[in-house]
C-alpha cells in the first residue's frame, strides 16, 4: 500500500512539472510569434519590446535592431509558413526550434534562446541551424 501511495504521488508530480514544462513553452512559442507578427506589420518599436534586456542593450534602438534583422534575419519578416519543432530547457534559459519559409520560399530552422524576464518571456538570441533536408 505504502509503494502505490509513492508511485501515485511521483506520478501525480511528473505530471506537474510536465504541464509546468509545457505552459513554459506555450508561454515562450507565444512571444515569439507576436514578435514575428510585428515583424509582418512591419512594426520595429512592438518586435524589439519581445528582445531581451541584453539584446535591446546591444541594439540601442528600434531602429539598430530592424537594420539586423533585415541584413541577418529576413526569413522571419514575412514568412509564408512558420511551425514550432522541440523546445529543451538548458537550465538557464529554453531553447525552442521553430522552422520558418521565408518569403523567397526557402525553409530555415532556427533556434531561439528565450529567457526568462519577470514573469514572461523575452528573445535572447537566435541562431539559424542547418535546415533538414526535405524527402522525396
Amino acid at each position: 500500500m505504502r509503494i502505490a501511495v509513492i508511485a501515485l504521488i511521483a506520478a501525480f508530480l511528473t505530471a506537474n512539472v510536465a504541464t509546468a514544462q509545457d505552459g513554459r513553452q506555450e508561454a515562450a512559442q507565444a512571444v515569439i510569434s507576436a514578435q514575428i507578427d510585428a515583424f509582418r506589420n512591419n512594426d520595429f518599436d512592438r518586435a524589439f519590446g519581445y528582445a531581451s534586456p541584453g539584446i535591446q542593450g546591444l541594439f540601442g534602438t528600434p531602429e539598430n535592431f530592424g537594420a539586423m534583422v533585415r541584413g541577418g534575419y529576413a526569413m522571419v519578416l514575412n514568412p509564408k509558413v512558420t511551425r514550432f519543432g522541440e523546445a529543451v530547457e538548458d537550465g538557464t534559459a529554453l531553447l525552442q526550434r521553430l522552422y520558418v519559409e521565408g518569403a523567397d520560399g526557402a525553409g530555415y530552422l532556427l533556434e531561439y534562446r528565450m529567457q526568462p524576464v519577470g514573469d514572461g518571456w523575452r528573445i535572447a538570441g537566435v541562431k539559424i541551424l542547418p535546415a533538414p533536408v526535405p524527402s522525396v
